[in-house]
């Protein structure tokens, strides 16, 4: 798909229904290939491609579907994933060992304690005393990249979080990315390293724009 009309799309995006989430889930584990902090608990062995590809599967078609609202171009090509903060609440350890458990196959039996690391430092990050939307993903297709997708995405989950009177919240774990949610609204509220071997991923927030 030309980059031009994907973001003519995004300028007005549709919310995805379950027939576009194979195609959410290849943009998503495309455009998140490089990030730093699934780089660091996906398996790193000839299956890594496969892993977040299963893992976006698993995320989108799961949580991201049932509970979320997931803003895309109409044809394709990015997709902002948002999910209602409550639902992101803290699991226990227990639950936590468990769902790692379970991701075994897409983190590989020596990056499991990454992705507990991870998940644990994200429940502890993430601000839980006011309601706000949680920005979970958002990726746009690699050869789109850099042609303010994201930002026509983000214009309009703006004016609706502000129309609603909405903060937002979101995690980032690359400077380029902190640059472009800046220039949105939001501002580092967080810095954190789930590890020490672990890259740091900053935590941004957005007050709702007064009318």
């Amino acid at each position: 798909m030309d980059p031009d009309e994907i973001r003519r799309d995004a300028e007005s995006p549709v919310t995805a229904t379950r027939g576009d989430l194979e195609e959410v889930v290849e943009t998503l584990s495309d455009a998140f290939a490089v990030e730093p902090d699934m780089k660091w608990f996906i398996r790193d062995d000839e299956r890594r491609d496969a892993a977040r590809r299963s893992l976006f599967a698993q995320l989108i078609h799961g949580p991201g579907f049932r509970h979320g609202r997931i803003d895309r171009p109409a044809r394709g090509g990015a997709a902002a994933v948002w999910m209602p903060f409550e639902w992101v609440r803290p699991d226990p350890l227990p639950r936590v060992l468990l769902e790692a458990l379970a991701m075994l196959p897409i983190t590989g039996l020596s990056r499991a304690h990454r992705l507990v690391a991870l998940r644990q430092a994200m429940d502890r990050q993430h601000p839980m005393d006011r309601t706000h939307a949680y920005l979970w993903f958002l990726g746009v297709a690699p050869a789109a990249q850099g042609r303010g997708v994201g930002s026509a995405l983000l214009r309009h989950a703006n004016a609706r979080h502000d129309a609603a009177g909405l903060p937002a919240y979101l995690e980032t774990s690359t400077l380029p990315n902190v640059r472009l949610y800046a220039r949105h609204g939001y501002r580092i509220i967080s810095e954190r390293r789930a590890l020490k071997s672990a890259p740091v991923t900053w935590g941004m927030w957005r007050e709702p724009a007064q009318s």
